[in-house]
């Protein structure tokens, strides 16, 4: 068990653990990132997710 919460995206549910008790699928942390002004990949990232989404 993990001590921060997590996230299931295929049951849309919050658990602590790092697979889903439900549907045993991988969970992803519920909570951004932290914000860094001096964050040197920030660009990289955005670019990312606007050509996955």
């Amino acid at each position: 068990m993990s001590g921060r919460i997590r996230y299931c995206e295929r049951d849309r549910r919050y658990t602590l653990f790092f697979r889903c008790p439900v549907c045993g699928g991988p969970t992803r942390t519920a909570h951004p990132a932290r914000y860094s002004p001096q964050d040197r990949y920030g660009a990289y990232r955005r670019q990312a997710k606007r050509w996955t989404t």
